[in-house]
């Protein structure tokens, strides 16, 4: 009798694993684009409306991966080889392009506030796009707040892609950076599973100025 109720308990034990395996799908490659809107409550949030959301759109390849933000004022893209470490940086602002490489430390500077970075979770769940999303919290050394709802359906492969997430346990499809009056919401606008092509991930080999990555810091290009 003992021996049937083991097996009874190890049958069940398997059943849940592999329905949890099947609920969870590992991707390598997608795209997906969130709205990204700033939310000012202060004083004067109402005298300057111009410029205020934008598109990110976020390419995954791999150890591959690329971030464009772009808006009516200015576009930004960040290709990053997890593989390497190293990222280049494209920026067009008044007219003006500029390529910025990075090596693996630098990347490691300009994300520093990310290294330690924990999330706590809730129990506060929400269905965005026919996933469901779980709630979690983390706070930054600088002082802001990320609040993000992350589906386990979906686990990319490199979770090097955003250093803000390298620790999340599944796909952000939602989130929101808080402090004081200021804060910046990332809202799901599509998601594709469909492969991307590598030309993406292509860096420009003219139009653009080229600095080191010191020097984007010392004018502040880079932030």
């Amino acid at each position: 009798m003992k021996k049937t109720g083991n097996f009874f308990f190890f049958f069940l034990l398997n059943c849940i694993i592999a329905n949890t395996a099947l609920a969870q799908k590992k991707v390598s490659e997608f795209t997906i684009v969130y709205n990204y809107t700033i939310n000012n409550s202060g004083a004067d949030a109402k005298q300057d409306k111009s410029g205020l959301s934008a598109a990110n759109t976020i390419y995954i390849k791999a150890n591959m991966s690329r971030s464009d933000m772009t808006s009516t004022l200015f576009s930004t893209s960040t290709i990053y080889d997890s593989k390497l470490g190293s990222a280049v940086l494209l920026r067009e602002v008044n007219g003006q392009k500029l390529l910025i490489r990075m090596t693996a430390e630098d990347w490691q500077d300009k994300n520093k506030l990310y290294q330690d970075l924990h999330f706590v979770n809730s129990s506060e769940t929400k269905i965005i796009a026919g996933y469901k999303c779980e709630k979690a919290v983390a706070k930054t050394v600088d002082g802001f707040t990320i609040t993000v709802y992350y589906t386990k359906d979906l686990i990319p492969e490199n979770k090097d892609y955003d250093p803000q997430f390298k620790n999340l346990d599944g796909l952000p499809l939602e989130y929101e950076l808080d402090k004081g009056k200021v804060g910046i919401t990332y809202s799901l606008s599509s998601i594709n599973l469909n492969p991307v092509p590598a030309s993406r991930f292509d860096i420009p080999k003219s139009g653009y100025r080229e600095m080191t990555y010191e020097e984007s810091k010392k004018s502040n290009i880079e932030k």
